[in-house]
Order: C-alpha cells, then sequence, then structure tokens
C-alpha cells in the first residue's frame, strides 16, 4: 500500500504545481485538451447563462473564447435574427465551432480570430458580450475590460462566468473591482462564490438636458 499511496502523493503534488504553474502564467485551454470545455459545467449552466444574459432577439452578441461552442449554440438560438460573433485565440476553437454550426445549420455565427486585449471591432458594436471561464485566461484582464467596455453600446451587458476548479478562476469581487475600473458596474450575480455568472452593465447614453425657454 506505501507504494501505492507514495505515488498518489507524487501525483497530486505535480497536479498542484501544475495548476499553480498554469495560473501564474495566464494563457488559453489549447485545443487539444478541449474536453475540459466539453465537459458538463455544473452551476454555470446554459439556462442559467440565458437567464442572466437575457438576450433578445435581433440583437448582436459577441462570445469571447468560445471553446468549441458548449454555449454558442444556445446564444445563436436566443438571437434568432441576430448574430453571436465568436472570439478566440486559437483557430482550431474557431474551426470546431463552425464545422458544428454547419452541421446544425446554423447561420447567425461569425467567427474572428486575434486578442482580446485587442479587440477588432468598432465601439458601440454590441449589445452583450460574455465570457465564460476565460477572464482569467487573459495576462491583462484590466485591458481586456477596457476593450470590451469600447465595444459594447451603451447600456450594454457583459457576463463572466467563473467555476471552482479552473486554475485561472476569477472571484466575483476580483470581476467588480476589475471591470469597474473599467467602467462596468455589477449588477447582479447568479449563483454561489464557486460558480457564478456576474452581470455587468455599461452605463447608458447621457440624456441632454431640456434647453431652456428664450
Amino acid at each position: 500500500m506505501r507504494p501505492v499511496r507514495t505515488l498518489a502523493g507524487v501525483v497530486g503534488l505535480g497536479t498542484l504545481a501544475a495548476a499553480l504553474w498554469w495560473r501564474k502564467n495566464p494563457s488559453a485551454c489549447p485545443y487539444g485538451q478541449r474536453f475540459w470545455v466539453e465537459a458538463p459545467h455544473p452551476g454555470i449552466t446554459r439556462k442559467r447563462l440565458t437567464e442572466v444574459l437575457e438576450p433578445r432577439a435581433g440583437e448582436r452578441i459577441l462570445e469571447i473564447g468560445p471553446g468549441t461552442g458548449y454555449y454558442t449554440f444556445a446564444l445563436a438560438e436566443q438571437v434568432g435574427s441576430g448574430q453571436v460573433d465568436v472570439f478566440d485565440i486559437q483557430q482550431e476553437m474557431l474551426d470546431h465551432v463552425m464545422r458544428e454550426a454547419n452541421r446544425r445549420g446554423v447561420t447567425n455565427v461569425r467567427p474572428a480570430l486575434g486578442d482580446a486585449q485587442s479587440l477588432p471591432y468598432r465601439d458601440d458594436s454590441f449589445e452583450a458580450v460574455v465570457l465564460v471561464t476565460v477572464l482569467g485566461e487573459i495576462p491583462d484582464q484590466e485591458r481586456a475590460l477596457r476593450e470590451i467596455a469600447r465595444v459594447l453600446r451603451p447600456g450594454g451587458r457583459l457576463v463572466v462566468g467563473e467555476l471552482f476548479g479552473d486554475p485561472h478562476m476569477v472571484t466575483s469581487g476580483k470581476v467588480r473591482e476589475r471591470a469597474g475600473r473599467a467602467g462596468l458596474s455589477m449588477v447582479r450575480r447568479a449563483g454561489s462564490p464557486l460558480a457564478f455568472f456576474a452581470r455587468l452593465e455599461k452605463a447608458p447614453a447621457a440624456v441632454p438636458s431640456p434647453q431652456p425657454q428664450a
């Protein structure tokens, strides 16, 4: 039994060391390990995401880091005649999503390759942005959040999903703090501290004050 316990201890320490290294060196989940993003997401389900995000028909939504499309097609169904832009740093992930879109006959998903720290979209392009277990993978989270605030329309929503066990998990307090510095206010958190969706919003456009009568 002792060799078995010794081996288990070595494996456990190795796993912990790998998780700590990964946390200190943010990076996207490699396509070759996509089983992590395809596994069930307890506490941060598709149903809960749509309840928190409240997507509406005709909207344009940006999903950063879609993986292989775990949430993408639920969003695409909700927006109907609208559009879901999937944005990822790995072409393999985007290719996987688009193969699945073609297989399902989904025509309102559009891919783009790039880095979330510099989004290739115009100001005020989206009604909503979604990042699920992605924020902690971005080296400069605040820069990415400023970019998200830029491409969101006034009054737009950002939903950040986080799950305990992800080595890059960002707590809801850190999400609130970092997004706040980017001009996004947290209005709701659904779920527990270990598995949650946080909804943040960009301030609506200012209404001009009425001019005094001459």
